[in-house]
């Protein structure tokens, strides 16, 4: 009788610890959620100079019964698991963003969406056809194609804080830089007030 006491009681401590711990992050996800981090690619440091932000990569998280993943323009286009999006982030800080406004079915439809570009090229030279996708260009064109919904603002080229990246952009465009190209940011989806926060680790951003 009293081994039972005791394993009653343990059982009781168990199941009052695992309902006061902190959930797991994947576990609050939707699929849909724009997951926004620094990434450690080598554009990276010229994405947050000229945009005056930490946030130089953003995905789309989809989950499925067999796990969470984020879909995601690099190169090329892909699908990966969430876990090892993350940890490719610097220090593995995350902004989550969620179009709550919108049901699910057009949080899916956007998703897939997304997934009808996998194994297209990344877009180095952030152009606005469907040839190639940067990360920005995914997430917006997905939500457009799906929803109707344009987030974030298309910015050009010449208002971003280019002239801190100097020969580099000279390189990437062979001397003469668009400087009306249109363009989508990190930053600027983020910055998008329909979109509502669910994580951060980036309190500066918002």
């Amino acid at each position: 009788m009293r081994w039972l006491k005791l394993s009653l009681l343990s059982l009781s401590l168990l199941a009052h610890t695992a309902a006061g711990a902190p959930r797991p992050l994947e576990g609050e996800l939707r699929t849909g959620d724009l997951v926004f981090h620094t990434s450690r690619s080598q554009q990276s440091v010229a994405i947050q100079a000229a945009t005056d932000s930490p946030l130089s990569h953003v995905g789309l998280v989809e989950v499925t019964p067999g796990g969470v993943y984020v879909v995601e323009a690099v190169q090329p286009v892909k699908r990966v698991p969430f876990a090892k999006w993350k940890a490719r982030g610097v220090g593995g800080r995350l902004l989550v963003l969620r179009p709550g406004q919108l049901p699910e079915a057009q949080r899916e439809a956007a998703v897939k969406e997304a997934k009808r570009h996998l194994g297209k090229p990344y877009d180095w030279r952030f152009e606005w056809d469907d040839r190639a996708m940067y990360c920005s260009e995914l997430a917006r064109k997905a939500y457009s194609a799906a929803a109707g919904v344009d987030y974030g603002k298309l910015e050009r080229l010449g208002t971003l804080k280019v002239k801190r990246l100097g020969a580099a952009l000279q390189q990437r465009y062979g001397g003469k830089v668009p400087l009306d190209l249109e363009l989508i940011t990190p930053a600027s989806l983020a910055a998008d007030e329909r979109l509502t926060v669910v994580h951060t680790d980036f309190p500066e951003v918002r």
